[in-house]
């Protein structure tokens, strides 16, 4: 099935602006003479990166500022940069600071590093460093800087079990004024590091689970907990704030391998028992390496997937109004075999947006929608760029709000190299 046409908007961005192969600010054009009262606008953002780059995240902080990380990758050297912007809607940035560097980093398309700030100013992120030479041994590091990024601390593992399995798919969180919360898969219950068994890794003989610690500024852990000893081995976690505790998302996986999206909350008494989003019975033996994503303000939450259950490729939103103690029966956003997913939400107080990835005989294509807040109605929808890349190389898009304003950071390929671009798209 094909998007139906609901917005009166088409647009293509087709290079960074910053870029050394920057194209022209996009335009729009009229599709429809029925456009519905609000439409869509988009425009090139321009991002602090002249250089190759991938694995970008996209986070806007409660202060106002949008902070933005990724990966330069040469000669066997990663290395993990930050900027912010005060001023996104002027294209503002700060001087890029380097985070760390190294070359025993695990480097994947899926499975990337995230930052996050904290109410006491500090800045946090994380990476994946090689534990053993099985492809997929490794760890989660975690980092802070106190002075705005202009240093950072020593990193610590997150995870510290000593086995050579695989730590990561974090999600992170601010757990209060001067700590962290973080979420990672874990596969301590591994005999062994896995081998590739599709694109991202699967079958270690034993599960990954999912488990939760809370970190203070001097990077102790504590409050370490499993959340769930089965989960699928290689979809991201996603979490949101509510006004009753962080809620967590994650794909499922149950002995029949049903790969279900489920969540759970952690409250003043600690996190409450998963709860299945929508049971779509997806039967699947292997990891489809396609998380979901959440959104939250107050009690309102919705949350994004991606679902093949029936052989049919489907992205799905399903929102809840206490917090994720329960959930409607879902929206379908998207369907039909060009629907890749990758989705990426967020919530404003009178809509929610969210982004994804298609990909059809012409390329892979980056998709926006924006619905009323309680999902009602039909979405205003835009393309917001056609992509040269295909396949896992461009990575999984991220989407942030500021100020009403939302922005989209994706990878495209350019001449071979990953490359970021930016949009920044408003509502009139």
């Amino acid at each position: 099935m094909t998007l139906r046409p609901t917005l009166a908007i088409a647009l293509v961005l087709a290079a960074t602006a910053c870029g050394r192969n920057a194209a022209p600010p996009p335009a729009a054009t009229e599709a429809s003479a029925s456009a519905p009262a609000v439409s869509l606008s988009a425009s090139a953002w321009a991002l602090p990166i002249d250089t190759v780059a991938a694995q970008p995240d996209l986070v806007a902080s409660a202060d106002g500022r949008v902070l933005l990380s990724w990966i330069e990758s040469q000669g066997g050297e990663h290395r993990l940069w930050l900027a912010q912007s005060r001023d996104a809607g002027r294209a503002t940035w700060s001087a890029p600071v380097q985070v760390a560097a190294g070359a025993d980093w695990f480097v994947n398309w899926a499975d990337t590093p995230h930052v996050m700030a904290t109410a006491d100013g500090a800045l946090w992120a994380h990476w994946l460093r090689k534990s053993a030479s099985a492809p997929y041994a490794y760890d989660v590091a975690l980092a802070r800087s106190a002075d705005d990024g202009a240093t950072w601390s020593e990193p610590v593992l997150v995870n510290n079990d000593g086995t050579s399995t695989e730590h990561g798919f974090v999600s992170l969180w601010p757990a209060a004024d001067d700590r962290l919360g973080i979420a990672w898969l874990d596969g301590r219950h591994n005999a062994t590091a896995s081998t590739d068994a599709h694109a991202g890794h699967e079958a270690h003989g034993g599960t990954m689970s999912l488990r939760s610690a809370i970190v203070d500024a001097e990077l102790r852990r504590s409050d370490e907990v499993e959340l769930d000893r089965r989960t699928c081995d290689c979809c991201q976690t996603d979490v949101a704030l509510t006004e009753r505790g962080a809620l967590l998302v994650y794909r499922d996986r149950s002995v029949e391998e049903l790969r279900d999206i489920a969540a759970l909350r952690r409250g003043p008494g600690g996190w409450g028992a998963a709860r299945t989003v929508h049971p779509d019975r997806w039967t699947m033996p292997a990891c489809p390496v396609n998380g979901p994503a959440v959104a939250a303000r107050g009690s309102r939450a919705v949350v994004a997937w991606y679902t093949a259950a029936g052989d049919t490729p489907t992205l799905k939103l399903a929102r809840s109004e206490d917090a994720g103690d329960s959930y409607a029966a879902p929206r379908v956003l998207d369907q039909g075999a060009q629907v890749q997913g990758r989705v990426d939400v967020a919530m404003a107080a009178d809509a929610v947006w969210v982004l994804w990835l298609r990909e059809d005989a012409q390329g892979q294509s980056v998709q926006l929608a924006r619905y009323a807040a309680d999902l009602s109605g039909e979405p205003q929808r835009l393309e917001l760029a056609r992509l040269q890349g295909r396949g896992r190389a461009t990575g999984f898009p991220q989407l942030a709000l500021s100020d009403a304003t939302a922005y989209a950071v994706w990878t495209d390929v350019v001449d071979g190299r990953p490359r970021l671009q930016g949009a920044r798209i408003v509502a009139r």
